[in-house]
Formats: structure tokens, sequence, C-alpha cells
């Protein structure tokens, strides 16, 4: 189903709200919930006996880009992150002295920062200790994200070696004055080339990041740009939209405001996007992600299987996520935990033998009803309240009868379809998705000011 675009209703619905990458949203996490909670349910999930996914959070950046809005820590030193890799692996050890062994990792992803500031052989080093301690399944999706500008064939080569079939690098605009703006220079050619080293080392698929709303960017500009990525022809492609807070990001301060697209033309340039990449033969998986009719995504979405988690869509339903490493976010069934920001907290709880973890939520039986129906609704483009009501035991029309009532406007306006059994997201209501999920949203309505992105 392709996705419509209609400029007065994105008007109307453009609002700040979550993105739900998790539901409770982050913003509910607390430090009320921490390290012996953590602790409590990761014993807990062998229970379960649940497939594992783990995320590795590696920090480090040799240049600061602009736009950037990631924890990062920027050095063209190396060996700063020497000392922290021993403390990742002091953390894995303690992680994994809590799960059981036999319990398959059927994904990981290594993200940042950069993870191709480690050299060659601190790649193998690092695989080598987590094979050591986890157990892959024979289908693993392993994925990394890579900054091309940095990326040298040794390093690609090594990286394909030690198993990661999927890889992701940040292309932004290809535009010479915007990345002049943003400091990252990043030519057409490198790009073709990089695509070529990792086609002709077999990677299984390769995802391009771009983002729109930079200094200086237009329609007619970023167009190019767009035509360019599709000649590269990636598997999936993500195009965020750049959110300006400095106060919350100092390095954005570099950013002239001055130079940022206005919001008409901002819609102008999104409005491009989808028409482009659609007739390209992509689809619109949802919110900024685009694949290939045939990619896991777009197979899974078909399927009813689609998920969220705190990297953005995911194929893997069920699994319960593993962050490791300073401000990674782990995800189990009923729970989620968030290690420390700063290495220099993170370190010392490392140090002094604790989890680093210094929040968290632990979820209810209403969060965990309320996550399903967001879910279904952000990465499944409906829900089906029969299958809502069989999981928790509830009847679905009664329980969530304030819901209903309040998604009248949203069903008016065809965004949505209310039939019997069901809500189904209409074309219009693509692009609102966040919005459809938003009513859905038991905290929001605690919420005196919403501190989140806009929904477009």
């Amino acid at each position: 189903m392709r996705a419509s675009f209609d400029r007065n209703l994105i008007k109307k619905y453009d609002r700040p709200g979550p993105r739900y990458t998790s539901y409770p949203p982050a913003t509910e996490f607390t430090q009320e919930v921490g390290e012996d909670q953590y602790r409590q349910k990761l014993i807990e999930s062998n229970e379960r006996k649940t497939p594992l996914s783990l995320y590795f959070h590696i920090p480090f950046c040799e240049s600061g880009c602009y736009y950037c809005g990631c924890n990062i820590i920027i050095s063209h030193r190396k060996g700063i992150e020497r000392p922290y890799l021993d403390r990742v692996y002091r953390e894995m050890d303690m992680i994994s002295d809590l799960l059981e062994s036999s319990r398959p990792v059927v994904q990981l992803h290594w993200g940042g920062g950069t993870p191709n500031y480690l050299e060659p052989d601190e790649i193998e080093e690092f695989m080598s200790e987590i094979r050591r301690r986890f157990r892959f399944s024979e289908d693993a999706e392993v994925s990394i994200e890579i900054d091309p500008r940095y990326a040298t064939d040794e390093q690609l080569k090594v990286i394909r070696n030690v198993g990661f079939n999927r890889i992701s690098m940040g292309l932004q605009d290809l535009d010479e004055k915007v990345q002049r703006a943003i400091n990252r220079i990043q030519p057409y050619e490198l790009m073709h080339r990089t695509m070529e080293r990792l086609r002709g080392l077999g990677f299984e698929s390769i995802n391009i990041d771009l983002i729109y709303g930079l200094p200086y960017q237009s329609a007619r500009s970023f167009e190019k740009t767009v035509e360019k990525v599709i000649e590269l022809d990636p598997d999936r492609v993500a195009v965020y939209s750049f959110a300006y807070v400095p106060w919350v990001k100092p390095i954005q301060k570099h950013i002239d405001p001055k130079t940022l697209p206005d919001p008409e033309e901002k819609l102008s340039i999104l409005e491009m996007v989808i028409d482009k990449f659609q007739n390209a033969g992509y689809v619109y998986i949802g919110m900024d992600h685009f694949a290939k009719p045939g990619d896991e995504l777009a197979l899974a979405q078909q399927k009813g299987e689609l998920w969220r988690n705190f990297q953005g869509y995911t194929t893997r339903k069920g699994v319960e996520l593993i962050g490791i490493g300073a401000t990674s976010i782990g995800m189990l069934y009923d729970s989620y935990f968030q290690n420390f920001k700063t290495l220099r907290e993170y370190n010392s709880a490392v140090d002094s033998g604790h989890l680093p973890v210094f929040r968290g939520v632990v979820l209810g039986d209403d969060d965990l009803t309320r996550r399903e129906v967001i879910m279904d609704i952000m990465c499944n483009l409906g829900v089906s309240f029969s299958r809502i009501e069989a999981l928790f035991g509830i009847d679905f029309r009664e329980y969530f009868s304030e819901e209903l009532e309040n998604l009248r406007e949203l069903e008016e306006d065809g965004l949505i379809e209310v039939k019997e059994d069901s809500i189904r997201i209409l074309p219009p209501g693509r692009l609102l998705i966040r919005n459809v999920a938003m009513v859905f949203d038991a905290y929001l309505k605690t919420k005196k000011e919403l501190k989140f992105s806009r929904t477009i």
C-alpha cells in the first residue's frame, strides 16, 4: 500500500509525539528502577527461554558532524577506545553470568558513534570476545554501522570475515554546500566505490541513511541526492528529519538556523522523497524507512510480524534485547533498562563491579496491552481486535472505548478505517501513523507539555 501525501492533513496533525521505539517511551524511564531490578529481570528472562538480540554502543568518532544528536566522543587520537573495550568485556561477563548459555543470539548490532573507529585487529578481538560469551544461531542477523569516509579496505574485509552480514552507512546529502555546512564532506564517488566494495564482499543487506531539513537544502537540491542514492541501489533507505536542538546538542550551535529550510520547504522535501522512492519500487515501511519489496522488513510487514526497538524497525519480534556499553538500552519482555550515558559514570560502575544501569521502567499489564496495540499500528498498519483479545483476555471495544471514540476525527479525515474487529491505516494515514498510535498512549494524557520530536 503506497503512502499518499496530503499537505493539509499533515499540517493539521503535525505536533510533538513519541517515535515509539518503545512503549512506554524513554521519557517514562526513572532512576528508581536500576541495577537490582535489571539483575532480577535478566534472571527471570531465562524462564522464557527467548532468543537474544545484542546491541553494543561504540561512542567514538574521528570528526564531529554538526547535525549529530548521538552520544559520541570525538577524537583523532586512537587508543582511547582500548580502556572502553576492556570495560565492555567486563560488562559482558556480568551479563552472560546471569543468562542461560543455551539461549541463541539471533541478532547483533554495533552502533555509535562510529564502530569502524576500531582498528581491524580490535574488530576481530571484539567479535571474538562476544562469541566466547554468547552462542549465535546459524541465521543470525549481524549488522554494523560504518562511516564510509574512514572505512579502509582492510576494515571492510575484516568486518565481513568476522561474520557481519548487514551494513548501514550515513550519507545525509550529496550537495557540497550542505556537506560543508554540516562538516561532513562525502562525495558520490566515495559512496559508489564503497558500495562496490561491500557488494564484492557479499553483504546480504546494505542500508543508506539520509537526513532532510539540513542547512541550504531544498526539494530541488535534495532531489539530486535521492536520484543518486537510487542509482546506488541500497536494499534499505532511512530518511530522517533533522531536529535542530542546540540547547540539547551543543555541536549544533555550528549551524546557522537562518540556513535551515522553512516548514513549507521541508514538507516539499518530504513529499518529493516519498514519491521518488516509491516510484523507484521501494516499499514505504513507515516513519522514515524504505525497503525493496523482497527485503525482510517489507516481507515481515506483509505478514504482520514487524516490530520496533531502539534501533528502529526489526523483523525479530519476541527477542529480548540486551544493551551493552555506555548509553545502551536493553528491552526485556516486561522491562527496559538504560546504561549510564557518560564514560565517567559508566567506567566507575563497571570498575566497582556493578551493572552500569542508571534508569529504567518495569511494565504493568496495561503497558503490555497498549504496547502491542501501538506496535501493531506503527509496524503492521492496523490492529486486529480479536488477536489482542486472545493475547490479553480483554474485550477490545470495552477496554479501549475512550480511545475508539477519540479515533473518530482521524477516521473522518480518512487516516484510518475502523471496522467491527479491526483498525486499518489508510494511505493518507501512513505519514501520520504516530498520531494514530498516540491515541492509545496512556502516558500522554498526564502530560502538560510534550517534549518529543514533531510527528512530521
